[in-house]
């Protein structure tokens, strides 16, 4: 019986049985990706003796080295997805754990979320620090300095 849900596990990375069930696949699945990971002849053959096709067992063990690598053990994940509506058994899917990684997805170029705050405070810090206008700039070159040369009064006298 498991031997044929355990050939569907690795030609699907993904199938929906019940709790039972999917949990003593789970014992099957580690052992065979554990052959898998030491990956020599004899294991190839006792994964053979398990699995009922040649191609599923020639994918795991070309897949297993990069995908489980550095993980030891935990190599299926079972998710709970209620009840059956026929006899209100308890269904489960059980999936290969970096199955994720076969399908990358793009990812945007983001920056950091600090990244937008910072900006705001500097262009805060540089509106207060801006440079004052001309006319301003005069108005308090004027009052602060005091010019050395006497003032010259407004009225001309004629000759």
């Amino acid at each position: 019986m498991f031997r044929n849900m355990v050939t569907s596990l690795f030609k699907h990375e993904r199938i929906r049985t019940t709790d039972t069930k999917a949990k003593g696949l789970r014992h099957w699945a580690d052992h065979l990706i554990t052959l898998a990971k030491r990956g020599d002849l004899h294991a190839r053959h006792q994964a053979l003796s398990i699995v009922r096709e040649k191609n599923v067992v020639h994918k795991l063990f070309d897949e297993a080295a990069e995908r489980f690598g550095s993980i030891f053990g935990g190599y299926t994940r079972i998710i709970k997805m209620g009840r059956r509506p026929g006899d209100a058994a308890p269904v489960s899917m059980i999936e290969l754990v970096g199955a994720e990684k076969g399908k990358k997805k793009k990812i945007k170029d983001k920056k950091p979320a600090g990244a937008e705050k910072k900006k705001t405070a500097e262009k805060k810090q540089a509106v207060d620090k801006k440079v004052p206008s001309d006319k301003a700039e005069k108005k308090a070159v004027d009052k602060e300095v005091p010019s050395d040369k006497p003032e010259e009064s407004v009225e001309k006298k004629e000759d």
